[in-house]
């Protein structure tokens, strides 16, 4: 009789168990008490290999998901993982399995609790009144375009490296009360087109000709591009080959060396790629070419490049060891079409139309050093110095710019400074002149 309850114990373990696993796939959603609550939903399903998959999705920050990494359930334990933004999870799941309580890592904790969604309860992974178009620019290459309407002079978003143009459904609804306005997602990301990372498919001029075959594509007359963090290469690109295409640029936090190259002091990521091309260039050089290429090595490229590092190692001298568990001190692999984006880039040093550049200076790390003042106090004095330098020098060399300081605004400046920005943007436009 024992082993008989002891068997049945054991079989009634197993299928709790199976009923645990069989109970998670679906859609849960919930939110995350940081800042500002952002609403998260999870969709699990499950694999071929009998475990699970899932996607995450922050939809106040866009419908774009993000693949988790690895997802497990032992017992009533949910743990999973999404390796690219070093975050992490670890809930229980109820005993009804309709919620699963539990931890967001992602620098500090955050409590984050997970309600199983229904057809009545589901939130809308994209909710912004837009409509959505494919354009081809290029060879197999379709952007997604966005289209939130409005009237009067076109507006064009161009978004940040690894957003999509999604990332403004919450700020261009608030623009299309003056303005028409669209959003360009770039080739690589999101529902757009990925071409392989070669070949120079994602140099900064290509991606610049994408945004020109759009609006050419559009039909748009001379719109007003707007560009955030590294879509700034894709303004100064157009505005320093074909500015008569374009009003005007708008730079929101996005004027720094991969739109504005200060040769005073240099940028190691450009000046690397710049001398890693004329190394590769001396291979196949003949007697005529090699005398300017090696003069132009010495005296240009190798000086700048010592002078990049060590600018570089004098920052490193001063940033704290990492503590171990934080994100600072976990490696970070660039995916291959972000790494292709930054071996693109140019020096741009002609912008030839009316500026807004916006910049955060200083940058609002918000919990990035929470448990480390010692690596905030630094990362602060380092940031301001860049920063700081970089506004001054994209004042000095772009004379049709106004520059705008926004104290403590978060790089996504467009999100924590709203009012400010759609204040200086209207300012600006209404400043151009009428489009012919």
């Amino acid at each position: 009789m024992k082993k008989i309850l002891l068997w049945l114990i054991v079989l009634a373990t197993l299928s709790g168990s199976a009923l645990w696993a069989q109970d998670i796939a679906g859609n849960w959603q919930g939110t995350l008490h940081a800042d500002k609550g952002l609403r998260v939903v999870l969709k699990i399903s499950k694999s071929d290999k009998s475990g699970w998959n899932a996607m995450m999705y922050s939809i106040d920050q866009g419908p774009d998901g993000m693949a988790v990494t690895s997802i497990t359930l032992q017992g009533s334990t949910l743990k999973f993982s999404i390796d690219p933004i070093h975050g992490s999870y670890q809930g229980k799941l109820s005993a009804d399995g309709n919620s699963i309580s539990g931890t967001w890592t992602q620098g500090p904790p955050l409590p984050l609790d997970f309600q199983r969604a229904t057809k009545e309860t589901a939130w809308s992974l994209d909710s912004s009144p837009h409509t959505v178009q494919f354009i081809t620019v290029d060879k197999d290459v379709q952007l997604e375009v966005l289209d939130w309407g409005g009237s009067g002079r076109p507006v064009v978003l161009l978004a940040g490296l690894g957003n999509t143009a999604h990332v403004f459904d919450q700020f261009a609804p608030k623009l299309a009360a003056n303005y028409h306005v669209y959003g360009i997602t770039r080739r690589g990301f999101g529902a757009s087109s990925a071409p392989a990372p070669a070949n120079g498919n994602y140099s900064a001029d290509r991606l610049g000709d994408d945004v020109l075959a759009v609006i050419a594509a559009l039909k748009l007359n001379r719109p007003v591009l707007v560009g955030h963090s590294i879509a700034g290469e894709e303004l100064s690109s157009i505005g320093s080959r074909y500015p008569e295409k374009v009003a005007g640029l708008i730079y929101l936090d996005a004027g720094y060396p991969y739109a504005y190259y200060d040769a005073s002091r240099g940028d190691l990521s450009i000046d690397s790629v710049e001398l890693q091309k004329k190394l590769d260039m001396l291979a196949g050089a003949g007697p005529r070419e090699l005398k300017p290429l090696v003069q132009e090595l010495l005296q240009t490229n190798l000086p700048q490049f010592e002078k990049d590092l060590q600018a570089l190692q004098k920052q490193l001298q001063s940033l704290p060891e990492p503590k171990p568990g934080t994100p600072s001190s976990k490696p970070f692999k660039v995916p291959p079409i972000g790494l292709a984006i930054l071996k693109g880039e140019e020096k741009y040093t002609q912008i030839k139309c009316p500026v807004l550049a916006i910049f955060a200076d200083p940058h609002d790390f918000g919990s990035m050093f929470k448990n480390d003042p010692t690596a905030l106090a630094t990362a602060e004095a380092i940031d301001r110095e860049r920063t700081t330098a970089q506004a001054k020098a994209f004042q000095a060399g772009v004379p049709s710019a106004h520059v705008v300081i926004l104290p403590n605004a978060n790089h996504f400046v467009f999100k924590s400074n709203e009012a400010d920005v759609l204040r200086e943007m209207k300012t600006f436009i209404a400043g151009l002149p009428p489009a012919k």
